[in-house]
C-alpha cells in the first residue's frame, strides 16, 4: 500500500476525533504486519472491502476509548450495546470516508462487530496489514488497514 493511502486513513481517524474539541489525538506511526494475526482491543468493528480493491478495515479500541467518545457525545449510556455499536459507527465512518476518497469503486460491506477476541480476523492473503495505533485521553485503540494493491 502506498504511503499516501495509509495517510488516508490517519486524516480520517484525525478529523473524526478532532469532531469532539480540543483533546489532541495522538497517532502513533504506522506499522506493517507481516503475516501475523492482529491483536484486538475489547470492541472492534471490522468492515469487508471489495470493488478495484478488496481487503478489510478494521477499528479496535479498548472500552475506556469508546467510554470517552460517548463522554464527549453526550452519551451517558455505557452499556455494552452502546460500546458495541460506537465501535461499529466509527469502523463504519472510517471505511465511508475512504471510500470518498478512494472513489465509487470501493465497496464496502456493513460492519462486523464483536467484542473481546474472535478465534480469528481472517486477512487477505495476499494483502499487507498496517497498524495505525491511536491514543486519545489517554485511552488506545487502533486502526488496521489491508488492501490489496
Amino acid at each position: 500500500m502506498k504511503e499516501q493511502k495509509l495517510q488516508i486513513f490517519v486524516s480520517i481517524i484525525t478529523n473524526y476525533f478532532n469532531q469532539f474539541g480540543n483533546e489532541e489525538l495522538i497517532v502513533d506511526t504506522p506499522y506493517l504486519l507481516e503475516n501475523q494475526q492482529p491483536k484486538v482491543h475489547d470492541y472492534t468493528g471490522v468492515i469487508g472491502i471489495s470493488g478495484v480493491q478488496k481487503g478489510v478495515v478494521y477499528f479496535s479500541a479498548t472500552s475506556a476509548l469508546l467510554d470517552s467518545i460517548l463522554d464527549s457525545m453526550g452519551e451517558t449510556d455505557k452499556s455494552e450495546d452502546n460500546l458495541v455499536d460506537l465501535a461499529g459507527e466509527v469502523a463504519n465512518t472510517i471505511a465511508g470516508n475512504a471510500r470518498t476518497e478512494f472513489g465509487s469503486e470501493f465497496h464496502i460491506s456493513v460492519p462486523l462487530v464483536f467484542k473481546g477476541s474472535p478465534q480469528s480476523i481472517i486477512l487477505p492473503k495476499s494483502g499487507r496489514s498496517f497498524i495505525i495505533p491511536v491514543s486519545w485521553r489517554g485511552q488506545i485503540g487502533e486502526i488496521v488497514v489491508c488492501l490489496q494493491d
